[in-house]
C-alpha cells in the first residue's frame, strides 16, 4: 500500500513521516512539485495523499496567492481525482490552500508562518465525531496558529480554530484534512500531537484501503460505463426476472454501479413497492442520476457488509460481479441474511460465466473460487442462506438462494 507525499521542497519526503507511515505498513511515493514536475491525476495503486508545507501556491509579500506553475497545476488535478473518488487526503500548512483550492474554494491569500500572541487553538465541537480528530488530544501548546484567511468549500466541517483565524483545521468531504498549523517536520523528530494524529491518518488509510482501490477504479470509469455495458441490459432483466418478487415489495441493488438492474425491479415491485440502489463508489451514483435511475428508486452510498437497513426489511437483493471482489464476503453474505425478510431472496448474477470470464483473463478455472458450487453451497449455509438454483453458463452466472428456516 502506497501513499503520495507531494511537496516543494527538494529531496525526499522527511524522514519523521515515513516512520509513521512505515509503522502502519504503508509505504511512501515521494512527488516534488518544483521545476515544473508533478503527477498526473492517476490514482492507481494509491491509498493516501499527503500534502507537505510548501505545496500550494506561492503567496506574495502583499498576501496575494502567485500563480501555479505546471507541477503545482498537476497536482491540483491530482487532488481534485482524490476528492472526486474519496482517498483519504492529509493537507499540511501551506499545502492546506492546494487542498481547499482543488475543492473549488475561491482563492484567497494566506500567510504560511505560526502566529504570535494569538489565544491557544481549540478543537471544536465537530471534532469530538471526526474520523480523524475523535478521540485526540487538544493540540499541544507549542503548536501556533496560522495567520490569515483561507476561503473553504462552503460544505467544510471545522475541526480547531482560535478568536480570529477560526479555520486553523478542517475536512472536506469523507476523508480529506486540512491542518494549517501544522507544518512539515524540519527534521526526524515530529511534535507529540502531530505523530499521534500522522499516526492516526496512516491508520485510517490502512483500514480504508480496499474501499479506496474500489472507489478509485470506478470513479475514473463511472462516465463511460453505462454506454460500454448498455448491451448487456436485457441479460440482467433476465436476471432480475429470476427474483419472482411480489407487487409492492422492498428490493435492493447491491453494487448497483449506474443502476442498470433498477428499472427492471421497479417494474418486478410496482409502483406501491421500493427500489434502493447501493454503492460504495459516489461517482457511479452520480452516472445512475443522470441516466434517470431516481425514477426507479433512491441511491445510497453504503458498504455492502454494513447497511443502513432494518433486520428482516429487504424482500429481494440481487448483486450483479459483487460478491467474489469483496474483502470479507462472508460477512457481506451474513448482512444481506439480516436485512431480508422470511420469505426473501437473494440473486448473485453476472453477465458471463466463470469459464468465460477465466478465459477472458487467461486463466484457468480457479478450484477456490468462492462462486464454484462446491464453494458457495456452504458459504451461503453459514452465512443463513440456501442455495436453491444454481447456474453457470456460457453466457451468464445466476445463483439463486432463500433464507434459511
Amino acid at each position: 500500500m502506497a501513499v503520495v507525499v507531494m511537496h516543494h521542497a527538494a529531496g525526499e519526503t522527511p524522514a519523521a513521516v515515513l516512520r509513521v507511515l512505515a509503522g502502519a505498513g504503508l509505504a511512501a511515493r515521494t512527488v516534488p512539485l518544483a521545476d515544473g514536475a508533478g503527477p498526473s491525476a492517476d490514482l492507481g495503486g494509491v491509498e493516501g495523499l499527503i500534502l507537505l508545507d510548501g505545496t500550494g501556491s506561492a503567496v506574495t509579500d502583499d498576501g496575494e496567492e502567485a500563480g501555479a506553475e505546471g507541477g503545482e497545476e498537476r497536482g491540483e488535478g491530482l487532488v481534485r481525482a482524490a476528492l472526486a473518488a474519496e482517498v483519504p487526503v492529509l493537507a499540511l500548512g501551506t499545502g492546506t490552500r492546494l487542498l481547499a483550492r482543488a475543492a473549488g474554494a475561491a482563492t484567497t491569500g494566506a500567510g504560511s508562518g505560526p502566529a504570535v500572541g494569538l489565544p491557544a487553538l481549540e478543537l471544536t465541537p465537530a471534532a469530538h465525531s471526526d474520523p480523524l480528530f475523535a478521540g485526540g488530544a487538544r493540540p499541544s501548546p507549542s503548536l501556533r496558529p496560522a495567520r490569515g484567511p483561507l476561503a473553504l468549500p462552503a460544505d467544510a466541517v471545522v475541526l480547531a480554530s482560535c478568536d480570529g483565524y477560526p479555520e486553523q483545521a478542517f475536512r472536506i468531504g469523507a476523508g480529506a484534512w486540512g491542518i494549517r498549523f501544522l507544518p512539515a517536520p524540519p527534521g526526524p523528530v515530529l511534535d507529540p500531537w502531530a505523530e499521534q494524529l500522522l499516526g492516526r491518518f496512516a491508520r485510517l488509510v490502512t483500514a480504508r484501503a480496499e474501499h479506496t482501490a474500489t472507489r478509485a477504479f470506478f470513479t475514473r470509469r463511472a462516465d463511460a460505463w453505462e454506454e460500454r455495458f448498455a448491451h448487456q441490459t436485457p441479460a440482467y432483466e433476465a436476471a432480475v426476472a429470476r427474483l419472482r418478487l411480489e407487487p409492492g415489495g422492498r428490493a435492493v441493488d447491491l453494487g448497483c454501479g449506474t443502476g442498470r438492474a433498477m428499472p427492471a425491479l421497479r417494474a418486478q415491485v410496482g409502483r406501491r413497492g421500493h427500489v434502493l440502489g447501493v454503492d460504495v463508489t459516489p461517482a457511479m451514483l452520480a452516472s445512475a442520476a443522470r441516466h434517470g435511475r431516481t425514477r426507479h428508486g433512491h441511491l445510497v452510498a453504503a458498504d455492502c457488509t454494513r447497511l443502513p437497513l432494518a433486520g428482516a426489511s429487504v424482500h429481494g437483493i440481487f448483486s450483479a460481479g459483487v460478491l467474489d471482489h469483496l474483502p470479507d464476503p462472508y460477512a457481506a453474505l451474513r448482512e444481506w441474511a439480516r436485512v431480508t425478510a422470511a420469505d426473501g431472496v437473494l440473486v448473485l448474477f453476472h453477465p458471463s460465466g466463470r469459464a468465460e470470464r477465466a478465459a477472458r483473463h487467461g486463466r484457468a478455472l480457479d478450484p477456490g473460487d468462492l462462486l464454484a458450487e462446491h464453494n458457495l453451497r456452504p458459504a451461503l449455509e453459514t452465512a443463513g442462506w440456501r442455495l436453491d438454483e444454481y447456474e453457470d453458463a456460457g453466457g451468464h452466472f445466476l445463483a439463486r438462494a432463500l433464507p434459511l428456516a
